[in-house]
């Protein structure tokens, strides 16, 4: 394929025949502008998650016929983060909705649209095969990997053969060491062999494609970051050889990561705009009722399953941003098995807006379990600070708004019934004291407090603890005898300590409902 001389501009886009992306509005300087990469957004106000010269697909799910302003709030976010151009897909409403021609063209934002037979995964897969061109051009000067092994590289790239296949080729050609890439948690995408050596350098072990990748070994060699850095320690690819790589694979193992840098950057922006449609999604959903009909339709179109039930997951890292906990939560769910590694799971993971993270996978609770039981590790890992991050998961429901809004409740309360490092699962809150552990500590412990005061006091002033009594009491099903021999007292002093306590906490021990109560602020841990 030849390349033009010059860099990628917004005008290129119309003469991919196959594509039919047509102007809506634009004049013709604003189609020289340079195209840096792509996005995908149907956010109303996605300007935080933008770079400057990057093309914006949109399918315009945020748009209403009925909000007035809502053209004019999304095209001057676009002209704010100085976006290359606008790309409407006319799948939702049929044509592009005037009022955003005229928002675009008041905003100076070129706009092409996108006919519904044309999906947003091709465009963005051209857009980054034309800037991946222009990249290689830009390198044949260089000496990094030899300009024959970079045009059977490149061929292969063009063919879309998969990255395992071109790690063998690199290896093979190149006389490089066994490598991995994998992402910054270790989580393995590709391998050029199906394991490496024993012993034989910084590699996880690539598992079978039907298992999760393991935990990596940690070791001194190398890992060569391949395109920009992710925003989180869980964020962007690496290339790790297997062994100690000399001076001269260095420089090519340098080589090779720049080669596959536009695939990295195509993989980042998926994961973004994926983000960003959960982002919206679990944003309707938290509304309730009145968001009932948008959260349907931004289910349908979230690239879930349709017509299948979802788990929903929950989780949470204190003291990191939202987004941190989004990508932990995404990397532990492509662990889940499928059988090919070619074919993923689909699922929505998203920053919430209760400081974590949510997510819903069509795969099953059970197995959702287990695959975020053996990510924890791996994720946790990389985290500063020695923070922990916590999961919880709701149930397995059918796919409606209402069902989904409970169990995103369900799994966030979930977090807090496991201690740290074990999945919290609401299906397994049966009793009360299981209950009690997803109960905020600021509640438990007031409502300890408030319950338990009188006998807490007496206990710091007396030898006798009336708290004991009172739990051996409860244990033994409120039995005089089995309390004393428990405790090695004589039944009449069980009935006056208990006496005591009824009149201490103004509560009767002969009634179910006092009984339940004591019982609940026996089981809240003091702070």
């Amino acid at each position: 394929m030849a390349h033009k001389e010059h860099n990628m501009i917004v005008g290129d886009l119309l003469e991919l025949d196959d594509l039919h992306i047509e102007v809506a509005w634009a004049s013709p300087h604003l189609l020289d502008r340079e195209v840096t990469g792509v996005t995908s957004t149907d956010l109303q106000d996605p300007a935080r998650y933008l770079q400057r010269g990057e093309l914006v697909l949109s399918g315009l799910v945020w748009w209403r016929p009925d909000e007035g302003q809502a053209a004019m709030r999304f095209a001057n976010s676009l002209r704010t983060a100085e976006v290359a151009a606008l790309l409407a897909g006319e799948g939702t409403h049929g044509t592009v909705p005037p009022e955003l021609v005229e928002a675009c063209r008041r905003h100076g934002v070129p706009l092409l649209s996108v006919p519904a037979g044309t999906s947003f995964r091709s465009v963005t897969d051209r857009v980054y095969l034309r800037l991946w061109g222009d990249l290689q051009a830009h390198a044949e000067g260089q000496a990094a990997l030899p300009a024959a092994a970079r045009r059977a590289l490149t061929q292969l790239l063009r063919a879309q053969a998969s990255l395992d296949d071109l790690l063998e080729r690199a290896v093979a050609d190149l006389g490089l060491p066994e490598c991995s890439l994998t992402t910054g948690s270790g989580r393995v995408l590709a391998s050029s062999e199906s394991a490496p050596a024993s012993g034989s350098g910084s590699a996880p072990v690539p598992a079978p494609a039907f298992a999760p990748a393991p935990f990596p070994v940690r070791t001194a060699a190398p890992a060569f970051p391949v395109g920009p850095p992710g925003d989180s320690p869980f964020d962007g690819w690496l290339l790790r050889p297997h062994g100690q790589p000399g001076p001269t694979a260095t420089a090519m193992l340098h080589g090779l990561a720049e080669l596959l840098t536009p695939l990295a950057t195509r993989d980042r922006a998926t994961a973004t705009a994926q983000r960003q449609t959960g982002t919206r999604l679990v944003e309707l959903l938290d509304s309730g009722a009145d968001a009932e009909a948008e959260a349907e339709r931004a289910l349908a179109l979230s690239g879930l399953p349709p017509q299948r039930q979802l788990t929903a997951v929950a989780a949470r890292i204190d003291g990191v941003p939202a987004t941190w906990t989004a990508a932990a939560l995404a990397e532990a769910l492509h662990d889940l098995p499928t059988g090919r590694r070619e074919a993923p799971v689909p699922f929505v993971a998203a920053p919430d807006g209760h400081g974590g993270a949510a997510a819903l996978s069509p795969a099953p609770e059970d197995l959702v379990a287990q695959t975020l039981q053996r990510a924890l590790p791996r994720l946790e890992a990389g985290l500063p600070g020695g923070r922990r991050l916590r999961v919880g998961i709701g149930c397995t429901v059918e796919p409606a708004a209402d069902a989904l809004r409970a169990a995103l409740v369900r799994a966030r309360f979930a977090i807090d019934v496991e201690p740290p490092g074990a999945v919290g699962r609401c299906s397994r809150i049966t009793t009360l004291a299981t209950l009690l552990r997803g109960v905020p500590a600021e509640i438990t412990t007031e409502f300890r407090r408030r319950v338990l005061a009188p006998l807490i006091e007496h206990d710091r002033a007396n030898t006798v603890s009336l708290l004991d009594t009172l739990d051996a009491f409860l244990r033994h099903s409120a039995s005089w005898s089995r309390t004393a021999e428990a405790l090695h007292l004589h039944v009449n002093t069980v009935h006056y300590r208990i006496k005591r306590i009824e009149e201490l906490t103004g509560r009767s021990l002969l009634k179910l409902e006092d009984r339940l109560d004591l019982w609940a602020a026996l089981r809240c841990a003091p702070a």
